[in-house]
């Protein structure tokens, strides 16, 4: 005998079809305007802001004050999507999105002042271009969008601190500045090296699947 729902809203044990559970996930995480996702669209509105403010003004203080949020509320970002379960498809891609968009634009400003940050940012740049093609491959095979590892959460960090360093201390020795950009290129190459094992490694299982699957 089937049992009547007793119109209790709020009845904990009250079981939905599986088909409904998963539309109310699919909706939540295919959501646009949930707080790490705006957090995202704010650290790109605050590039444009930081090249005013360092290429036209000239007050570097100012800039890094703008990076330093820009980086917080990375941090908030993130937390709160792990911690809230608002982890969506789009928030795995605007959110790396800001933080290259942000970095590059800083080295690009930053470049005129040094040759060895012009070196860093043909680097960053061939990194993003190479890793953004892998990505864009597995993406087209799987529909599957990967978040940042450690190593590239280290490169992130360490290029933050490196930009912030730059930019308040214009005059910085120029041993200290080499020396910063060397950490900088050394992590930013181990974690293209780490990322391209992974995408080789998930691009290997894709064929290996489409081979099966015709055998």
């Amino acid at each position: 005998e089937k049992n009547e729902p007793n119109g209790n809203k709020n009845n904990e044990n009250t079981e939905y079809p599986e088909s409904e559970k998963q539309s109310t996930a699919d909706k939540k995480h295919g959501a646009v305007l949930t707080v790490p996702n705006l957090l995202s669209f704010a650290r790109l509105l605050m590039i444009p802001l930081m090249i005013w403010m360092y290429v036209k003004k000239q007050k570097y203080r100012t800039t890094a004050v703008v990076l330093l949020l820009s980086g917080a509320t990375d941090v908030v970002d993130g937390f709160v999507a792990r911690h809230f379960n608002m982890v969506s498809p789009l928030g795995k891609a605007l959110d790396p999105i800001a933080d290259k968009l942000t970095l590059l634009t800083i080295m690009i400003c930053l470049s005129f002042e040094s040759v060895w940050m012009i070196m860093l940012l043909v680097i960053v740049l061939i990194k993003e271009v190479l890793l953004g093609v892998e990505g864009l491959m597995i993406i087209k095979n799987t529909g599957t969008t990967y978040s940042s590892n450690w190593h590239g959460k280290l490169a992130t960090s360490m290029l933050y601190l490196s930009m912030l360093l730059h930019i308040i201390f214009p005059e910085l020795p120029t041993p200290l500045s080499i020396t910063l950009i060397a950490l900088c290129i050394a992590a930013v190459l181990l974690s293209f090296a780490l990322y391209t094992r992974r995408n080789a490694k998930c691009l290997k299982a894709i064929h290996n699947a489409e081979g099966a699957d015709r055998g």
